[in-house]
């Protein structure tokens, strides 16, 4: 995709991210599940590589780590992100010139300094310019496994289409201007969602490359939220989800649903009934969405057809859930359906007592 405006810093897309848990063989299998496999381990220290298409899942076990601390106190979570940048070198300088605050991240004999500073929640976000087959970082610091395919199909997730920040009240305008005033980001959608008891304000940012985007959360209630919920679980601001893109989300489910991966229910049986009066012509097979929980959103005014497929996992590690995704030339986030979800969570909340109303 051709740059949307200026690109000072030459981002091209998302190269990693990384996780992290307290716990053994929480991330492994759940990883195995979701159709990544282990294609390599570094030189030196305790990291795993997962891949899927384009997508590379770092799996970082050492204990004495930024990673491993990071764990301790979140949990099981995403514990950091990469951009794929021109020159790390340059960015990097260009970014501590803005007022970014370095990361050091310790090194090896013989490895590669990854260039980080710090992101969302503390973690850090790395700046890679070395992302081409036979000249990657892999390459350099990872052994890849004798005989595995280094770009598994799995089950068709081809690339990282978006993560979302949870922060706390009062907070998004702050990490709003971070990614507008290091990475040029623009704020291309902003949503106020009210729920019969809570509400969140959203803030859809991407980057310059249009490969990049990160959505920011905040909670607008006044009683405890889905946000709040999320940042009292969490221990503090960091990725709620992150959003696996696929050419075809129905196959796509259905390898989850049989590899075991738990996936949120739509909301009810009317949703499906209403959307050929929200999307007129849309031309989906409504009884194949309404069997896998598929949700669809877009835009069919003026004979232009842009539609958007997507589908949530329940919580999986700790209160971070995944989210699955198919764009036939819409480049929203669902809008259209925020709504309906925000409902459906906040009825799960009621039923669990997380939230309580005056009758309760």
């Amino acid at each position: 995709m051709a740059d949307l405006f200026d690109n000072p810093m030459g981002l091209c897309g998302f190269e990693f991210v990384e996780f992290a848990s307290p716990t053994p063989n929480v991330l492994e299998p759940l990883f195995e599940q979701m159709g990544f496999t282990l294609v390599a381990r570094h030189r030196s220290k305790d990291v795993l590589l997962y891949r899927q298409g384009g997508i590379n899942f770092i799996v970082n076990r050492e204990p004495r780590s930024l990673a491993g601390y990071f764990a301790a106190e979140h949990g099981p979570s995403a514990c950091g992100l990469a951009f794929r940048v021109r020159d790390s070198h340059q960015a990097y300088q260009r970014a501590l010139e803005l007022g970014a605050q370095p990361v050091d991240i310790p090194t090896g004999p013989m490895e590669l300094r990854l260039p980080a500073i710090k992101g969302i929640g503390g973690a850090p976000l790395y700046l890679i310019d070395r992302y081409e087959d036979g000249k990657s970082i892999y390459d350099i610091d990872f052994e890849f496994i004798e005989g595995v395919d280094r770009h598994p199909r799995g089950h068709g997730f081809k690339l990282i289409d978006h993560l979302t920040h949870n922060v706390y009240k009062g907070r998004m305008a702050f990490w709003g201007a971070f990614y507008e005033r290091i990475f040029n980001f623009r704020e291309i959608r902003h949503f106020d969602i009210k729920g019969e008891y809570t509400g969140l304000t959203s803030r859809a940012m991407t980057a310059p490359d249009g490969l990049i985007r990160i959505p920011l959360n905040e909670e607008s209630g006044k009683t405890g939220g889905q946000i709040e919920e999320f940042l009292l679980q969490f221990n503090g601001e960091g990725i709620q989800h992150v959003a696996l893109l696929t050419d075809d989300l129905k196959a796509s489910v259905d390898a989850l649903q049989l590899a075991g991966i738990s996936l949120m229910t739509a909301p009810n049986d009317s949703y499906y009934e209403m959307l050929e009066e929200r999307l007129p012509g849309h031309g989906e097979a409504v009884s194949e969405l309404q069997t896998r929980g598929i949700l669809l959103d877009g835009s069919t005014a003026n004979g232009e057809k842009r539609l958007l497929l997507q589908i949530f996992s329940q919580c999986l590690l700790g209160p971070v859930f995944f989210e699955f995704i198919e764009r036939k030339n819409d480049e929203g986030f669902g809008e259209g359906n925020f709504k309906a979800l925000f409902e459906s969570l906040e009825r799960d909340q009621l039923r669990r007592g997380a939230i309580h109303t005056k009758d309760t």
